[in-house]
Protein backbone atom coordinates (compact mmCIF):
# COMPACT_ATOMS: atom_id res chain seq x y z
CA UNK A 1 0.00 0.00 0.00
CA UNK A 2 1.41 3.57 -0.34
CA UNK A 3 1.34 5.88 1.93
CA UNK A 4 -1.12 8.11 0.17
CA UNK A 5 -3.36 5.30 0.46
CA UNK A 6 -2.18 4.42 3.71
CA UNK A 7 -3.34 8.06 4.56
CA UNK A 8 -6.75 7.87 2.69
CA UNK A 9 -7.43 4.72 4.37
CA UNK A 10 -6.73 5.88 7.87
CA UNK A 11 -8.81 9.18 7.56
CA UNK A 12 -11.38 6.79 6.13
CA UNK A 13 -11.65 4.60 8.84
CA UNK A 14 -11.28 7.07 11.06
CA UNK A 15 -14.33 8.99 9.26
CA UNK A 16 -13.12 12.31 9.16
CA UNK A 17 -12.46 14.61 6.76
CA UNK A 18 -9.64 17.67 7.04
CA UNK A 19 -7.22 19.64 5.22
CA UNK A 20 -3.97 17.49 4.59
CA UNK A 21 -0.62 19.21 4.52
CA UNK A 22 2.75 17.54 3.85
CA UNK A 23 5.05 18.43 5.98
CA UNK A 24 8.59 17.39 4.81
CA UNK A 25 11.13 17.35 7.88
CA UNK A 26 13.67 18.49 5.50
CA UNK A 27 11.89 21.80 5.91
CA UNK A 28 8.82 22.93 4.27
CA UNK A 29 7.69 25.25 1.71
CA UNK A 30 4.17 27.47 0.85
CA UNK A 31 3.27 27.15 -3.04
CA UNK A 32 0.40 28.31 -4.06
CA UNK A 33 -1.04 28.26 -0.99
CA UNK A 34 -0.44 24.78 0.10
CA UNK A 35 2.06 23.03 1.89
CA UNK A 36 4.39 20.62 -0.20
CA UNK A 37 6.73 18.10 1.10
CA UNK A 38 10.41 17.73 0.91
CA UNK A 39 12.38 14.64 1.55
CA UNK A 40 14.75 14.05 4.51
CA UNK A 41 17.19 11.20 4.89
CA UNK A 42 17.11 8.54 7.70
CA UNK A 43 15.02 5.25 8.16
CA UNK A 44 11.58 5.50 9.19
CA UNK A 45 8.41 3.21 8.98
CA UNK A 46 5.11 4.05 7.99
CA UNK A 47 3.08 5.24 10.92
CA UNK A 48 0.90 8.07 12.49
CA UNK A 49 0.56 9.79 16.00
CA UNK A 50 -2.33 12.54 16.92
CA UNK A 51 -1.17 15.67 18.80
CA UNK A 52 -3.64 16.86 21.42
CA UNK A 53 -3.74 20.18 22.91
CA UNK A 54 -5.76 22.81 25.10
CA UNK A 55 -7.97 20.70 26.75
CA UNK A 56 -8.62 22.96 29.58
CA UNK A 57 -10.02 20.28 31.58
CA UNK A 58 -12.07 22.15 34.12
CA UNK A 59 -12.81 25.24 32.61
CA UNK A 60 -16.31 26.60 32.62
CA UNK A 61 -18.12 29.52 30.64
CA UNK A 62 -20.05 30.30 28.06
CA UNK A 63 -16.85 29.54 25.14
CA UNK A 64 -17.80 25.59 25.81
CA UNK A 65 -20.94 24.79 27.38
CA UNK A 66 -19.87 21.53 26.38
CA UNK A 67 -16.39 21.42 27.96
CA UNK A 68 -17.15 19.08 30.98
CA UNK A 69 -18.03 16.49 27.64
CA UNK A 70 -15.64 17.70 25.01
CA UNK A 71 -12.89 15.37 26.35
CA UNK A 72 -14.34 12.29 26.66
CA UNK A 73 -16.03 12.45 23.49
CA UNK A 74 -12.90 13.13 21.76
CA UNK A 75 -11.62 9.98 23.47
CA UNK A 76 -14.72 8.18 22.47
CA UNK A 77 -14.14 9.13 19.18
CA UNK A 78 -10.03 7.89 18.58
CA UNK A 79 -11.23 4.72 20.38
CA UNK A 80 -13.86 3.81 17.82
CA UNK A 81 -11.21 3.73 14.69
CA UNK A 82 -10.54 0.16 13.95
CA UNK A 83 -6.94 1.79 12.99
CA UNK A 84 -4.92 2.91 16.39
CA UNK A 85 -2.10 5.43 16.60
CA UNK A 86 1.14 4.37 17.53
CA UNK A 87 1.11 6.75 20.27
CA UNK A 88 -1.30 9.52 21.63
CA UNK A 89 0.85 13.35 22.54
CA UNK A 90 -1.14 16.07 24.24
CA UNK A 91 0.75 18.94 24.25
CA UNK A 92 -0.29 21.16 27.16
CA UNK A 93 -2.87 22.50 28.95
CA UNK A 94 -4.29 19.45 29.95
CA UNK A 95 -6.33 21.76 32.67
CA UNK A 96 -7.33 24.90 33.39
CA UNK A 97 -5.48 27.60 35.63
CA UNK A 98 -6.55 27.04 39.17
CA UNK A 99 -4.61 29.26 42.39
CA UNK A 100 -5.44 26.03 44.58
CA UNK A 101 -3.12 23.85 44.53
CA UNK A 102 -5.86 20.85 45.86
CA UNK A 103 -7.73 21.85 43.19
CA UNK A 104 -5.20 21.74 40.59
CA UNK A 105 -4.23 18.12 41.70
CA UNK A 106 -7.50 16.88 41.19
CA UNK A 107 -8.64 18.38 38.17
CA UNK A 108 -4.76 16.75 36.93
CA UNK A 109 -5.96 13.22 38.14
CA UNK A 110 -9.64 13.83 36.73
CA UNK A 111 -7.73 14.27 33.19
CA UNK A 112 -5.83 10.95 33.46
CA UNK A 113 -8.71 9.33 34.51
CA UNK A 114 -10.80 10.67 31.59
CA UNK A 115 -7.45 9.58 28.82
CA UNK A 116 -6.96 6.47 30.14
CA UNK A 117 -9.55 5.10 28.32
CA UNK A 118 -7.54 5.52 25.00
CA UNK A 119 -6.56 2.63 22.78
CA UNK A 120 -3.41 3.89 21.70
CA UNK A 121 -0.26 1.79 22.58
CA UNK A 122 1.17 4.44 24.47
CA UNK A 123 0.42 8.29 25.50
CA UNK A 124 2.60 11.27 26.16
CA UNK A 125 2.06 14.29 27.62
CA UNK A 126 3.44 17.64 28.37
CA UNK A 127 2.45 20.79 30.66
CA UNK A 128 0.88 23.95 29.32
CA UNK A 129 1.33 27.30 31.20
CA UNK A 130 -1.79 26.95 33.05
CA UNK A 131 -0.92 23.24 34.41
CA UNK A 132 2.80 24.39 35.84
CA UNK A 133 3.63 27.76 35.91
CA UNK A 134 1.72 28.85 38.89
CA UNK A 135 3.64 26.51 41.09
CA UNK A 136 6.77 25.96 38.61
CA UNK A 137 5.15 22.51 37.39
CA UNK A 138 5.34 21.00 41.05
CA UNK A 139 1.85 19.27 40.74
CA UNK A 140 2.42 18.37 37.17
CA UNK A 141 5.85 16.72 37.94
CA UNK A 142 3.79 14.60 41.17
CA UNK A 143 1.63 13.29 38.51
CA UNK A 144 2.89 12.95 35.12
CA UNK A 145 6.66 12.76 35.54
CA UNK A 146 9.63 15.25 34.24
CA UNK A 147 7.91 17.62 31.68
CA UNK A 148 10.93 17.47 29.49
CA UNK A 149 11.98 14.36 27.94
CA UNK A 150 12.66 12.49 24.36
CA UNK A 151 12.16 8.94 22.79
CA UNK A 152 13.05 7.63 19.65
CA UNK A 153 10.27 5.81 17.14
CA UNK A 154 10.19 4.36 14.01
CA UNK A 155 13.50 6.24 12.86
CA UNK A 156 12.19 9.28 14.38
CA UNK A 157 13.98 11.32 17.17
CA UNK A 158 11.26 13.05 19.36
CA UNK A 159 11.97 15.89 21.44
CA UNK A 160 9.88 17.42 24.44
CA UNK A 161 10.82 20.74 25.71
CA UNK A 162 9.28 22.38 29.13
CA UNK A 163 8.41 26.35 28.04
CA UNK A 164 5.98 26.74 31.14
CA UNK A 165 7.20 25.71 34.24
CA UNK A 166 9.38 29.03 34.41
CA UNK A 167 6.55 31.61 34.62
CA UNK A 168 8.43 34.03 32.24
CA UNK A 169 7.75 31.38 29.79
CA UNK A 170 11.52 30.13 29.32
CA UNK A 171 13.60 27.00 28.54
CA UNK A 172 16.46 27.88 30.31
CA UNK A 173 19.53 27.43 30.48
CA UNK A 174 19.97 24.31 31.90
CA UNK A 175 17.02 22.80 30.16
CA UNK A 176 18.82 23.80 26.58
CA UNK A 177 22.01 22.24 27.82
CA UNK A 178 19.86 19.12 27.81
CA UNK A 179 18.79 19.69 25.02
CA UNK A 180 22.01 20.20 23.35
CA UNK A 181 23.14 16.85 25.26
CA UNK A 182 20.66 14.79 23.83
CA UNK A 183 20.78 15.92 20.29
CA UNK A 184 24.43 15.22 20.33
CA UNK A 185 23.89 11.51 19.77
CA UNK A 186 21.61 11.94 16.99
CA UNK A 187 23.27 12.03 13.25
CA UNK A 188 22.43 15.52 12.44
CA UNK A 189 20.64 14.36 9.24
CA UNK A 190 18.25 12.00 11.03
CA UNK A 191 14.65 13.36 11.09
CA UNK A 192 13.74 15.78 14.94
CA UNK A 193 10.36 16.31 15.69
CA UNK A 194 9.93 18.91 18.76
CA UNK A 195 7.46 18.94 20.91
CA UNK A 196 6.05 21.79 23.06
CA UNK A 197 3.61 23.95 24.52
CA UNK A 198 4.41 27.41 23.39
CA UNK A 199 5.47 28.81 20.27
CA UNK A 200 9.30 28.51 20.05
CA UNK A 201 9.48 31.98 17.81
CA UNK A 202 7.43 35.24 18.63
CA UNK A 203 4.26 34.46 16.78
CA UNK A 204 2.74 37.75 18.85
CA UNK A 205 4.57 37.97 21.97
CA UNK A 206 1.84 40.82 23.06
CA UNK A 207 -0.83 37.81 23.83
CA UNK A 208 2.38 35.77 25.16
CA UNK A 209 2.37 33.56 22.04
CA UNK A 210 6.41 33.26 22.22
CA UNK A 211 9.09 31.89 24.42
CA UNK A 212 11.50 34.08 26.21
CA UNK A 213 14.77 32.21 25.03
CA UNK A 214 13.00 30.67 21.89
CA UNK A 215 16.27 32.19 19.94
CA UNK A 216 18.48 30.11 21.79
CA UNK A 217 16.53 27.00 21.09
CA UNK A 218 15.72 27.36 17.40
CA UNK A 219 19.98 28.08 17.16
CA UNK A 220 20.50 24.68 19.14
CA UNK A 221 17.89 22.97 16.39
CA UNK A 222 19.33 24.40 13.50
CA UNK A 223 22.15 22.10 14.29
CA UNK A 224 20.15 19.64 12.65
CA UNK A 225 18.98 19.46 8.88
CA UNK A 226 15.88 17.92 9.61
CA UNK A 227 13.25 19.58 12.32
CA UNK A 228 9.57 19.91 12.46
CA UNK A 229 8.17 22.11 15.50
CA UNK A 230 4.77 20.58 16.34
CA UNK A 231 2.95 22.66 19.56
CA UNK A 232 0.05 24.24 21.31
CA UNK A 233 -0.98 27.33 23.57
CA UNK A 234 -2.66 29.83 20.58
CA UNK A 235 -5.78 27.79 20.18
CA UNK A 236 -5.55 27.28 16.41
CA UNK A 237 -3.81 26.16 13.42
CA UNK A 238 -1.50 28.19 12.41
CA UNK A 239 2.32 27.07 9.88
CA UNK A 240 5.42 29.14 10.18
CA UNK A 241 8.78 28.44 9.16
CA UNK A 242 12.30 29.73 10.76
CA UNK A 243 15.16 28.69 8.45
CA UNK A 244 14.46 25.11 7.46
CA UNK A 245 12.50 24.43 11.01
CA UNK A 246 8.70 24.10 10.07
CA UNK A 247 6.24 25.02 13.21
CA UNK A 248 2.59 23.41 13.06
CA UNK A 249 0.05 24.91 15.76
CA UNK A 250 -2.61 22.47 17.12
CA UNK A 251 -5.97 24.00 17.38
CA UNK A 252 -7.68 23.26 21.07
CA UNK A 253 -10.46 21.14 22.11
CA UNK A 254 -12.42 23.53 24.80
CA UNK A 255 -11.97 26.95 22.38
CA UNK A 256 -10.72 29.01 20.07
CA UNK A 257 -8.66 31.67 20.08
CA UNK A 258 -8.73 34.41 17.29
CA UNK A 259 -5.71 35.06 14.89
CA UNK A 260 -2.54 36.49 16.00
CA UNK A 261 -3.36 40.68 16.17
CA UNK A 262 -6.84 40.40 14.76
CA UNK A 263 -8.49 42.14 17.46
CA UNK A 264 -7.53 44.23 20.67
CA UNK A 265 -7.72 41.89 23.50
CA UNK A 266 -7.03 38.30 23.01
CA UNK A 267 -10.11 36.75 24.41
CA UNK A 268 -12.13 32.70 23.25
CA UNK A 269 -14.08 33.28 19.91
CA UNK A 270 -17.82 33.13 20.60
CA UNK A 271 -19.38 29.67 21.21
CA UNK A 272 -21.10 28.65 17.65
CA UNK A 273 -23.96 26.03 17.70
CA UNK A 274 -24.46 26.03 14.51
CA UNK A 275 -20.74 24.24 13.21
CA UNK A 276 -20.27 20.23 14.60
CA UNK A 277 -17.03 21.10 15.03
CA UNK A 278 -16.86 24.76 17.01
CA UNK A 279 -13.73 25.89 15.59
CA UNK A 280 -12.20 22.78 17.57
CA UNK A 281 -10.14 19.96 16.81
CA UNK A 282 -6.98 17.78 16.59
CA UNK A 283 -4.35 16.54 14.23
CA UNK A 284 -3.11 13.26 12.94
CA UNK A 285 0.94 13.22 11.73
CA UNK A 286 1.73 10.35 9.30
CA UNK A 287 5.28 9.06 8.63
CA UNK A 288 6.24 7.89 5.45
CA UNK A 289 8.98 5.22 5.24
CA UNK A 290 9.49 6.09 1.96
CA UNK A 291 10.76 9.58 2.06
CA UNK A 292 10.44 10.48 5.67
CA UNK A 293 7.98 12.83 5.44
CA UNK A 294 5.14 14.25 7.83
CA UNK A 295 1.72 14.33 6.62
CA UNK A 296 -0.62 16.20 8.78
CA UNK A 297 -4.72 15.68 8.98
CA UNK A 298 -6.57 18.46 10.75
CA UNK A 299 -9.34 16.74 12.15
CA UNK A 300 -12.82 17.76 13.70
CA UNK A 301 -14.16 16.55 16.60
CA UNK A 302 -17.49 15.01 14.94
CA UNK A 303 -15.80 13.93 11.16
CA UNK A 304 -16.79 16.84 9.97
CA UNK A 305 -14.89 18.85 7.48
CA UNK A 306 -12.50 21.18 8.60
Amino acid sequence: MSFDDHRRDFLKLLGLGGVVYASGLAGVGRFGGAWAAQPATGSSGDFFFLQLSDTHWGFQGPANPDAATTLKRTVEVINQSPRQPDFIVFTGDLTHTTDDPAVRRTRMREFKEIVAPLKAKSVHFMPGEHDASLDAGEAYRELFGAPNYSFDHQGLHFVALDNVSDPKGAVGSKQMEWLAADLARVDRDAPVVVLTHRPLFDLYAQWDWATADGGKVIDILQGHRHVTVFYGHIHQENHHMTGDIAHHAAKSLVFPLPAPGSVPKRAPLPWDPASPNHGLGYRSVASSNKDASLTIAELGLNGAKV
